[in-house]
């Protein structure tokens, strides 16, 4: 029984949050290498305000965007443009010397600018046979057909097209349709094939049309946003009925360096039934991949961090410098174009600045990687060791340390990862760490809360009608300082008892009887809980109280003889109550002592008490049964007074061995706390000259000086003392007779 109550008012937090960092990490073991989409979702977002911290960050500056832009789109015309228009603006481009240049537009119509497109009209309009003829000639020139020009410009400069997969079935899916890039792929470890690789799938491609798809390659344009709406990734390879495919970043990037091959490097074991795709490799430049060959952008900042150039001043000629050597990706920014995405930075991002974006992190090396391994042991690591350091922190110290180091350990997560992984281009999901040390906190702050809250209840249903409602209020905020198991330690114990109780109860009816006591008693055990104390238990008339526990008190000797002097003031007020009422007067006697005892709760498997146990307890007991013999009211031990520290101006009564007992004590009658009037202190420091000279065996002087005092203020115990003395002078006390008096009885 008291170990199950020990168990309901100290439960144990740190086993609650010991057993939620187990269960957390199970759970997290059983997500394998799939990561819940929420947890995703939300590590997405811890990524996008670390751009957001980041901000902008420099480029190579090998990147320019020639922008169809409002001001081109204003000055030559709204787009579609006719090619022979984007035919000068290639050789332009070339012209100014660009390293390479890529189309984020694909060509998948006709131009119906061009003349051709109108000649079959004429034909119906002028049925002569010579203009027929002369119109089929016209026909034939190259130079008036704007698809063939266009496509003549792009096949005289190092020029990379764009074109775009059709992932869904649409039903216009067509064998003869598909792309060319010329670079020659080869997958690592020999031995797997096309269809072994874990790529996104196309289910057709839209292509430019075949007079314009006459550069040196090709490139696919796709990007796909996640569950969020928000480009994070950019795949580098896609297939399309088992063949990969590469895009048109991909294909700039190996077109600059004069490279032919690209390596794809898959594991070398299957992931179901594919191979993981882990890098590609385009001459000395690795690029790492996700398993489907996505590329992780490190966007490097909002709407035009690279270089855009008018498609406009292009084609006049201007700029020629900021051409040069670069990579150019031939974009549009203007808003009724419609090629936008939401990245980090920004809700709305041109998508050419994105294949910018791609290709300035190949050629700095700086895309993100994403290493699960890692991210796992650092999830464990950060579970158990700031889990556990969390735990302690709240079931030891309280919520207010608990949350701060809670706090203390979510901004370390953060930052650690910022500047540990994210700015030197690792990815590493931290959400679930910080999940479960969120979750962690709250549960077993929560735990702490109710079990602090029955703990109080405990404690207030426990002693609520014993001590005094401070002693209660104090309890409950510093449960920490009750103790309910048993210990041992330094106490004051009072025990009260009224006298001749049994003459008094045969004179009352039982209902009468009834409300006497409980008047009685309920004025003492105030007084009592009123000055610190506890009542441990009511025996018939009989009161015993406690001071210093449970609730420890350094001044419990002041407090319990505090007490007993009020309680005896109290009573003479009660006296007059109960002689205006007819009742009969009582008596009471008081004795105290201080000393070790045994404190807490003792009884049987059904049923316990919070209790003091111990010989000191029964001194007390002894000493209370005394005051009948010296006429006194409260008496209390040599321990007693010594702890009160002369607060109290106390009359020294006698040394005695009480029943029980083999070592004497000396025992004092407490009069008044502070300085005594000057009678009540003459008076007292008479008798104890007297007591002296008596202990020494100087009968005959001690005798004329109680005669003295009893004279002027008869009381029980001068005559006491009287009687002895008399008995001593016509029989002394044996040689070893030292001022002692054994008590026989109790």
């Amino acid at each position: 029984m008291k170990d199950k109550l020990i168990t309901l008012i100290r439960p144990s937090p740190f086993k609650m949050g010991c057993l939620l960092i187990l269960a957390s990490c199970m759970l997290f073991y059983s997500f394998g290498k799939i990561k819940p989409e929420l947890l995703s979702s939300m590590d997405n977002q811890i990524t996008s305000a670390m751009f957001r911290w980041r901000g902008s960050a420099e480029t190579t500056n090998k990147v320019v965007i020639v922008d169809i832009d409002e001001k081109s789109l204003k000055k030559i015309g709204q787009w579609p443009w006719p090619r022979d228009v984007v035919a000068r603006l290639v050789r332009s481009l070339h012209t100014s010397g660009a390293k390479v240049i890529g189309f984020d537009i694909v060509f998948a119509e006709k131009d119906r600018t061009s003349i051709v497109e109108y000649l079959d009209d004429f034909s119906r309009l002028i049925p002569d046979e010579k203009v027929a003829k002369e119109l089929e000639r016209i026909r034939l020139r190259e130079d008036l057909n704007h698809d063939i020009e266009l496509g003549r410009a792009v096949s005289e400069a190092p020029v990379v097209l764009g074109y775009v997969f059709q992932l869904q079935d649409d039903g216009l899916g067509d064998e003869n349709e598909t792309p060319f890039p010329s670079s020659s792929i080869r997958i690592s470890p020999s031995g797997l094939g096309h269809n072994d690789l874990s790529l996104i799938s196309g289910y057709r491609s839209i292509l430019n049309i075949e007079e314009i798809a006459q550069a040196p390659t090709e490139g696919f344009l796709n990007v796909f946003p996640d569950s969020s709406g928000m480009v994070r990734k950019v795949p580098l390879f896609m297939e399309l009925k088992g063949i990969p495919y590469p895009s048109v970043a991909l294909e700039m990037v190996r077109t600059a360096l004069s490279e032919q091959e690209i390596v794809i490097h898959a594991s070398s074991q299957k992931s179901g039934d594919k191979n993981a795709v882990m890098g590609v490799s385009v001459g000395n430049i690795f690029i790492p991949t996700d398993d489907k060959g996505q590329a992780m952008v490190n966007f490097r900042g909002p709407v035009k961090t690279f270089e855009y150039i008018s498609a406009a001043d292009v084609i006049d000629g201007l700029h020629t410098d900021r051409i040069k050597d670069k990579y150019v990706l031939v974009g549009t920014s203007a808003s009724g174009l419609l090629d936008f995405h939401a990245i980090p930075f920004s809700g709305v991002f041109p998508g050419v600045e994105i294949q910018a974006t791609i290709i300035d992190n190949i050629v700095t090396e700086s895309l993100f990687t994403y290493d699960i391994f890692t991210e796992i042991g650092l999830t464990y690591s950060i579970i158990i060791a700031e889990g556990i350091l969390l735990t302690a922190l709240l079931a030891y110290t309280g919520a207010v340390t608990g949350g701060l180091a809670g706090l203390l350990c979510i901004v370390c997560m953060v930052t650690g990862n910022y500047y540990l992984f994210f700015l030197k281009g690792k990815l590493l999901g931290i959400t679930y760490p910080l999940a479960t040390i969120i979750t962690l906190f709250l549960i077993v702050t929560l735990f702490n809360y109710f079990s602090e809250f029955r703990k109080k209840q405990f404690i207030q249903g426990a002693f609520n009608r014993y001590v005094s409602p401070v002693v209660v209020n104090e309890l409950m905020r510093q449960p920490e300082k009750l103790t309910l198991s048993g210990e041992v330690k330094t106490l004051t114990i009072l025990f009260s008892d009224i006298r001749d109780f049994t003459s008094i109860s045969e004179g009352m009816d039982p209902k009468r009887l009834g409300t006497f006591m409980n008047v009685y008693l309920t004025a003492m055990s105030d007084v009592i809980m009123e000055n610190r104390g506890m009542v441990d238990k009511y025996i018939g008339d009989a009161i015993v109280a406690i001071w210093g526990a449970p609730l420890d008190n350094t001044d419990h000797a002041r407090h319990g003889v505090l007490a007993a002097l009020r309680m005896k003031h109290t009573l003479q007020t009660l006296r007059q109550k109960w002689q205006r009422q007819g009742l009969p007067m009582v008596d009471i006697g008081i004795g105290i002592n201080t000393g070790l005892t045994s404190v807490g709760n003792f009884g049987s498997e059904s049923r316990f008490e919070y209790t003091v146990l111990g010989d000191n307890v029964n001194v007390a007991s002894r000493l209370e049964g005394l005051n009948k013999i010296y006429g006194t009211t409260i008496i209390i031990s040599q321990f007693t007074r010594d702890a009160l520290n002369g607060e109290f101006f106390c009359r020294k009564i006698d040394t005695v061995q009480v029943k029980g007992k083999s070592v004497p004590i000396e025992i004092s009658e407490p009069l008044v706390e502070g300085r005594p009037d000057p009678l009540l202190k003459e008076e007292v420091e008479l008798f104890e000259k007297a007591l002296g000279l008596y202990r020494e065996r100087y009968f005959a002087q001690a005798l004329n000086i109680i005669q003295d005092l009893q004279v002027k203020n008869p009381c029980r115990l001068y005559e006491l003392y009287l009687e002895r003395i008399g008995n001593y002078l016509a029989c002394p006390p044996p040689p070893d007779w030292h001022g002692v008096h054994a008590f026989e009885t109790k």
